[in-house]
């Protein structure tokens, strides 16, 4: 599995619709619209760089109010609610 962090920048008037649209795709795994220099944060989780390369070529593209991307590619995930859930009984 691979992780991607999409960063977006959206039409002020469609974030709350891009979001939606965002969610119903497969692959993306959690959309959250965020402060400062971009409107949402998704979190792609596919099985390989080509279907990430087709998420957003076929998928991401053709939405209307996307003004602007940024994606990058998660090496290692520290989360301390993961390990709370493993060792709680």
């Amino acid at each position: 599995m691979v992780t991607f962090i999409i960063l977006f920048n959206i039409e002020k008037r469609l974030i709350n619709t891009v979001a939606e649209q965002l969610v119903d795709i497969e692959g993306i795994s959690e959309v959250y619209s965020v402060s400062g220099n971009f409107d949402l944060v998704a979190i792609a989780r596919v099985r390989s760089n080509d279907e990430l390369a087709n998420l957003v070529t076929e998928e991401l593209l053709p939405i209307e109010g996307i003004t602007k991307t940024q994606t990058m590619l998660a090496f290692k995930a520290y989360s301390r609610h993961d390990l709370d859930a493993m060792f709680a009984i």
